[in-house]
């Protein structure tokens, strides 16, 4: 095996296990009922508390290259994250983030972001929060700041 297919291997598993991850955390954080779903409630929340905000989950769909008014949210989303150090993370398939996440039928139409909160007088730890927030860094220090990931079928 080349170095190369080496390579290809290793980050095609390590995709796999972050996406397995990002769906245990996000499964926890809605039995703990801490999720923002939507681009306007998350903006809302990341005004008011910023502090709450522990990871974000954006998501893409067939609409996004047309729709001029999310790819901005998604810009201003994206820098807040950053400046506040923020884990961000993008997905592909809003429709599978929508069916981890949603319970009203609302949240289907706009899993276009996802936040996972955690209260400040709550002490709420996740180890497959902790396997994001490693990934994010170490995507980081690839220089890319939005690492997309896969989440896995049904």
């Amino acid at each position: 095996m080349t170095f190369e297919e080496v390579l290809i291997q290793k980050t095609s598993e390590r995709a796999q296990c972050t996406g397995q991850a990002l769906e245990e955390v996000l499964l926890s954080a809605k039995a703990n009922d801490y999720l923002t779903i939507g681009v306007y409630e998350s903006a809302k929340i990341m005004n008011v508390d910023p502090d709450s905000v522990s990871f974000c989950v954006l998501a893409i769909d067939e609409d996004f290259e047309c729709d001029i008014a999310l790819q901005i949210h998604f810009t201003l989303i994206q820098a807040f994250c950053f400046d506040n150090d923020i884990s961000i993370v993008r997905v592909n398939d809003m429709q599978r983030l929508a069916e981890i996440v949603g319970d009203k039928p609302e949240q289907f139409e706009d899993a276009h972001c996802v936040l996972i909160t955690n209260p400040a007088e709550d002490s709420w730890e996740d180890p497959a929060l902790e396997k994001l927030h490693l990934f994010c860094e170490e995507s980081r220090s690839y220089n890319e700041w939005v690492p997309e990931i896969t989440l896995p079928e049904r």
